[in-house]
């Protein structure tokens, strides 16, 4: 392995801030943001708007769309197309 090309990977908290969430896992990401994590050591902090925690796919509340409706409104709107008058 060649030497000083690889980033720095280290511990870093992630903050859900849509559920208030926070993860410990290690990332290349830099941030000037510190916490105090529950085994008493200080980690780089980084707030994202969304993760596992709070993403409709992951948590079960995303919306399903009726697929007949799209096509129905697709063509509706397209149903003179291309014709000449």
């Amino acid at each position: 392995m060649q030497k000083d090309i690889h980033p720095d990977y280290h511990p870093v908290v992630f903050n859900d801030l849509a559920s208030g969430t926070k993860f410990l896992t290690r990332s290349t990401v830099k941030t000037d943001k510190t916490i105090e994590w529950e085994d008493g050591n200080t980690y780089p902090l980084v707030d994202v708007e969304i993760s596992s925690a709070s993403h409709p796919f992951y948590t079960g509340k995303q919306r399903i769309m009726d697929a007949a409706g799209r096509v129905e409104k697709f063509k509706d709107r397209y149903k003179g197309f291309g014709k000449r008058s």
